[in-house]
């Protein structure tokens, strides 16, 4: 076992405070540790050393400024192209007192680039080989939703330093790309019902703030692109979460912990509760009345990243959100990011 305290002899005119002053610390901080460390009849309680003949120190005594800076080190502090990993696996769960839950899992392919010009980054965003229940999607409309969306991948996203996308690198190389996927998809997806869904798709796509809000306000995005600041703060305050996509943004009260941290890695956790006045049936419908709720929405999420202590490199993301009417769930959506 590793021995970090040693024993001093106390000299005349010793005091607790002027031990301690020497060692970086408080008289009371080095009466708690020598209390800590000795027999039952030989703690101290006074800054007077009287009758006292040794006292326990400390070899490399912190103080809760350095354990704190310390810590901050081994965190993310701002977006660096080691952020990211190149591959992940993502498993979602949809739970629903109206619906039975739904298992979706696919893959995510990441690709980081710098603007030397603006010093922001760029992420090329790609998912792949869905599943839904541990097997390919096998009707219509799920394979037609996906291989729309499939076809103006991979989309490039800019990024700023605190971890947040901002908009697209190219928003009118999406829409194009997709006028010249449509045909082929054409071909293959025929009937009124997949040339509707496509023509709706295309519309959606070309209006850029709202294809942004699809992609920000899922749960994937907002766990996968986590704020850099969360990572640096041990008390937070309010944050806006969206519960459901296309839904609004609703605020919440925020708690950050570290915890679970061993040689090679460190968690952060945020959990939160909603504050917002808003009810659940105008969070799940996204449209938001303009006077206070008499009944509001009571909702938690929490989300936990896994983070290397070394290249602060992201190994593990996960989320869940619970949205309840009048104590009873009546939504649930979990996810687990994984390095692949």
């Amino acid at each position: 076992m590793e021995i970090d305290f040693l024993q001093y002899q106390v000299r005349n005119g010793d005091t607790l405070t002027s031990i301690a002053s020497r060692l970086g610390m408080t008289g009371e901080e080095l009466k708690v540790f020598h209390n800590s460390h000795c027999q039952r009849m030989d703690k101290i309680w006074f800054e007077n050393l009287n009758g006292v003949k040794n006292i326990f120190v400390p070899t490399d005594f912190k103080t809760q400024a350095q354990k704190e800076q310390e810590r901050k080190k081994k965190l993310p502090h701002q977006f660096s192209d080691s952020f990211f990993a190149k591959t992940y696996i993502a498993h979602e769960t949809f739970e629903s007192r109206f619906t039975p839950p739904v298992t979706i899992s696919y893959t995510i392919e990441l690709n980081i680039g710098k603007d030397n010009n603006t010093n922001q980054h760029t992420i090329n965003y790609r998912q792949k080989d869905f599943k839904s229940n541990g097997t390919p999607p096998d009707d219509k409309l799920s394979s037609l939703s996906i291989a729309c969306m499939q076809s103006i991948m991979p989309v490039e996203f800019v990024i700023d330093e605190k971890g947040k996308i901002i908009g697209f690198a190219d928003h009118k190389k999406i829409v194009g790309t997709f006028s010249g996927q449509r045909k082929e998809l054409e071909e293959f997806y025929v009937g009124e019902v997949s040339q509707h869904y496509m023509d709706v798709f295309e519309t959606n796509i070309m209006n850029e703030p709202f294809l942004l809000r699809q992609f920000q306000s899922t749960l994937l995005f907002q766990t996968l692109f986590p704020r850099m600041e969360w990572f640096q703060k041990k008390t937070y305050g309010q944050e806006s979460f969206y519960w459901l996509q296309n839904s609004f943004p609703v605020q919440c009260d925020i708690n950050i912990e570290h915890e679970n941290e061993d040689e090679d890695s460190i968690s952060t956790i945020l959990s939160g509760k909603i504050v917002e006045l808003c009810t659940s049936q105008e969070i799940m419908r996204g449209i938001k009345h303009p006077e206070p709720a008499s009944e509001p929405a009571t909702g938690n999420i929490i989300l936990e990243y896994t983070t290397h202590i070394k290249n602060k490199t992201l190994l593990q993301a996960k989320a869940s959100v619970l949205l309840s009417h009048e104590d009873e769930s009546i939504h649930q959506h979990h996810i687990n990011i994984t390095q692949g």
